[in-house]
């Protein structure tokens, strides 16, 4: 088609999204299905940020606001990294936008000239790749295998730079593993960052909050204050919040970075919603009790699915720190046959079974760059997480 542009070319629709639909579209037809495909907390937005909300649009608070947040917002999150992440910023270091998917992506846009390289640990994040792709940029994929506990090494972070390299992609806890970085393991990798003067770090912090045991997040301008002026923190309300439809992301940064972004945005979207952002300085600004409350439940979701996953035949599934993802290996079912005669060759092949086979939608590994894996969001109530597992004991069971 020739209206189209070549860009189209390097990117591909969002796999977890792809997942959700196909669930969606298989329960309108009349399927039984569980879909454990989105990354969204089953919650709903506590009652005081909802009346934030509510108060916005009665007082008439649903005009055009500043490209980059309200103030009222900027000083919530100025407030926010202070008190829980010991980082000092001022307005002008401070940008809202629309998720933090449209923060990364700006940065990005903002940064990237045709050639310049972003690494990204593997497993990652689906949308990084293609954010760097559009951005003109090359993703630079570093595995990070199961036995490193799915974390970037500092001696593999090291031997991925480059002249090249402009960023360095960290998110912790992660989607979709769920695993967390240590702040000796952090400070590990900000101790090779020091190294290359070159490199700026772009940290993914939407799952700061969602920890469990005795894991203690930590971010890399905290661990190494040297990094700071090459650091952009993002972070968001969506997830801890349960705000993902609200849609607000936000980051700290060097004043110039933030401009630039500032500009790309108001050019694009401009501000976000007025009614999101004061819904969003009651989060911040708010009791923050329900947090470990959440907490509570997701740990208990998380060993029940870590638990029934480790009783499947074929499947081992390593316990995570933080988020509400488990990424179980299904190494131990490739080469086995279905039911109908199939033979699994790859985590998609056992994707598809498992959604033909038992109605349990899951995101193949291969989608985020480290096969063979699969991804289950366990951000759903427990009866049905119990169900699905179920229903995956028995499929894997069913192979040959």
């Amino acid at each position: 088609m020739g209206i189209l542009a070549d860009r189209l070319k390097v990117i591909k629709p969002s796999p977890t999204i792809a997942v959700t639909n196909k669930a969606r579209e298989l329960k309108a037809a009349g399927r039984d299905v569980i879909g454990l495909g989105a990354g969204e907390p089953d919650f709903p937005t506590p009652e005081n940020i909802k009346q934030a909300g509510i108060r916005a649009i009665a007082s008439d608070d649903t005009k055009y606001t500043a490209v980059d947040g309200t103030p009222a917002l900027k000083q919530a999150i100025i407030g926010k990294f202070k008190r829980e992440n010991d980082l000092t910023y001022a307005p002008n270091q401070i940008i809202v936008g629309t998720g933090g998917k449209q923060v990364l992506y700006n940065a990005l846009v903002a940064t990237l000239n045709p050639g310049d390289e972003v690494i990204i640990p593997a497993p990652y994040w689906v949308s990084y790749p293609d954010m760097v792709a559009l951005a003109d940029g090359t993703p630079v994929s570093v595995a990070c295998p199961q036995n490193n506990g799915f974390k970037l090494r500092p001696e593999d972070l090291e031997a991925a730079i480059t002249p090249k390299t402009k960023w360095v992609i960290l998110n912790s806890p992660s989607n979709p593993t769920g695993a967390g970085y240590t702040w000796a393991e952090m400070k590990a990798l900000t101790d090779v960052l020091l190294r290359h003067p070159h490199v700026w770090v772009m940290t993914d912090d939407m799952y700061e909050h969602l920890v469990y045991d005795d894991f203690k997040f930590c971010t890399p301008a905290q661990v190494e204050p040297k990094l700071y002026d090459r650091t952009l923190t993002v972070n968001g309300v969506s997830k801890a919040y349960c705000m993902t439809g609200w849609r607000i992301g936000y980051a700290g940064g060097p004043a110039e970075l933030i401009k630039a972004m500032g500009t790309i945005q108001s050019q694009s979207t401009s501000n976000p919603s007025s009614i999101s952002q004061a819904a969003a300085v009651e989060a911040l600004n708010g009791p923050q009790d329900f947090i470990p409350r959440n907490n509570e439940a997701f740990k208990r979701r998380r060993d029940l699915v870590v638990s029934m996953l480790n009783q499947a035949t074929g499947l081992q599934c390593p316990m995570p720190e933080g988020a509400f993802y488990v990424y179980p290996s299904c190494a131990g079912t490739i080469g086995k046959k279905t039911p109908q005669g199939k033979t699994i060759e790859t985590d998609s092949d056992f994707v598809e079974y498992l959604l033909e086979a038992e109605g349990v939608a899951v995101v193949q590994g291969s989608a985020f760059g480290l096969a063979p894996y699969f991804r289950i969001s366990y951000a759903t109530a427990d009866e049905v997480l119990r169900e699905a597992c179920t229903r995956i004991q028995r499929a894997c069971a069913a192979l040959r």
